[in-house]
């Protein structure tokens, strides 16, 4: 069967519930391709409407500062795509409702629900989906060949970094540190690592003469 070539690619990870063997359900993602900063939104915007970009960016500035006093006030902010509202939680665990003060409430960020035409028009399933990676999550991680052989080809240069590292290894950011960071131990590190501005660099380590 020829392999599907459209579509939204996506990724498959383990999810927090497994079945009766211990094995993890897995969930689909997709897997991002591009991400729109606000400067690349706002041109997108600008192609697909008769607004310049410059009145985009300003039109996203207008409503950002707007929305985020009005969060601020305790309020929820209604728009045509979702609507916006402060999140809140309780420190500490609670029974009693009248035991609880203001000073028990704290604030942990923003909900956005969206409004049901937003989701319904922004179905992505007309292309279908075809898989991107094959690998699960960072099972690949647990493949020494597999480690071995991205570790190769990223330290041609003689060192490398976690970013580089993920691309060679398919890893994500904290298990390529991770592993990186096991290599820079014992008595014979094959990596040592060095901050170079703000990024940690692996450097080979260079070949015992004993």
């Amino acid at each position: 069967m020829p392999r599907k070539t459209d579509g939204i690619p996506f990724e498959l990870q383990p999810g927090p519930i497994k079945d009766d063997e211990g094995n993890p359900f897995l969930y689909a993602k997709p897997v991002v391709k591009y991400k729109y900063d606000l400067d690349a939104f706002a041109s997108y915007c600008a192609k697909e409407n008769t607004r310049t970009k410059g009145e985009m960016l300003y039109y996203l500035s207008v409503f950002k500062d707007a929305a985020i006093q009005l969060l601020k006030e305790g309020n929820r902010v209604e728009t045509p795509f979702g609507s916006f509202a402060p999140k809140l939680k309780l420190r500490g665990r609670h029974t009693d409702a009248d035991k609880v003060k203001g000073r028990d409430v704290e604030y942990s960020g923003v909900e956005f629900i969206p409004s049901k035409e937003f989701v319904e028009k922004a179905n992505c399933s007309r292309h279908g989906f075809r898989l991107e990676k094959k690998s699960v999550g960072n099972r690949q991680m647990y493949d020494p060949k597999a480690m071995e052989e991205a570790l190769r080809r990223c330290t041609g240069r003689g060192f490398t970094t976690i970013k580089a590292f993920m691309v060679f290894s398919g890893l994500k950011y904290q298990s390529a540190k991770r592993y990186l960071d096991s290599l820079c131990l014992g008595e014979k590190p094959r990596l040592y690592r060095s901050k170079e501005g703000g990024s940690w660099c692996y450097f080979v380590t260079a070949p015992s003469n004993g």
